[in-house]
């Protein structure tokens, strides 16, 4: 499948500049989007969509950084988005979801429980319901019983076509999970918010404060995700000829993934 890197809403946490990194996938079956970013509602309302937090994180809500301009750019319509991919339901994640009508939005069961159902105070104030107000068809996964890659539980997305995996990696939200892409000479896992930066996995480089901090306070389960972070750490030291682990803010990750893409092409 070939794999377009798109930065869907540049941020400016203090100290750490960051992008909202999505995954555009040529698929047999339409264009397949990991994550929408920040979209044109967004910008048109980001009081009411995206809310106080937008102070904090300084998004540039620049049209031309949604995921709706940038396919367009490549030559596709909204209309050839069929399928949206949500790593967890962050404002960041899926503010552009309403510029996708028509694509089935598929998550984990466990967050979209969390986001429709909150059920604690970090819950109930970290999701936006007003981005779903146009009611997006989800569809709720369940992974259970397929490992992959020593991760015990895993979905292969096979209704949407070969080469998807959906990996359960909870710890950042209740439901949160990284989505593996199969490129064609080497498989792309998107891990959303499991980790921020690549120092949290190497161990050597350095991690901006700001950005510590912010993984903290805004963990469901901390010990959930720095056990899932540990094992990242382990894949992302092992074949990385086969296997490009990336998040979904850190700017280096993003290039580096976007110009191994190209180079590809």
């Amino acid at each position: 499948m070939k794999v377009h890197h798109l930065n869907c809403g540049t941020m400016r946490l203090p100290g750490a500049p960051l992008v909202c990194h999505v995954l555009a996938v040529e698929t047999g079956n339409g264009l397949v989007l990991v994550d929408s970013g920040f979209g044109t509602k967004d910008i048109a309302e980001p009081a009411r969509r995206i809310g106080g937090i937008r102070h904090l994180i300084r998004p540039a809500l620049d049209l031309r950084e949604t995921a709706l301009h940038q396919i367009r750019q490549l030559g596709f319509r909204a209309e050839d988005v069929t399928h949206i991919v949500v790593t967890h339901f962050d404002a960041d994640h899926v503010g552009g979801l309403a510029d996708f009508l028509d694509a089935r939005v598929h998550v984990t069961a466990a967050e979209a429980r969390g986001a429709l159902s909150p059920a604690t105070r970090l819950e109930k104030g970290r999701y936006r319901r007003t981005q779903l107000s146009h009611h997006p068809k989800l569809v709720r996964h369940d992974p259970t019983g397929e490992q992959w890659r020593g991760f015990a539980a895993a979905e292969q997305l096979t209704e949407i076509d070969d080469g998807l995996v959906l990996v359960p990696m909870p710890g950042h939200t209740r439901g949160h999970a990284a989505v593996a892409v199969d490129a064609g000479d080497h498989w792309v896992l998107h891990c959303g918010d499991a980790f921020y930066h690549p120092g949290t996995l190497d161990r050597a480089t350095h991690v901006p404060a700001s950005l510590r901090i912010q993984e903290r306070l805004v963990a469901h389960d901390i010990k959930a995700l720095r056990a899932n972070q540990d094992r990242l750490a382990e894949l992302r030291e092992g074949d990385q000829a086969h296997l490009m682990v990336v998040c979904a803010h850190d700017p280096a990750l993003f290039e580096a993934a976007r110009a191994r893409g190209e180079s590809a092409r």
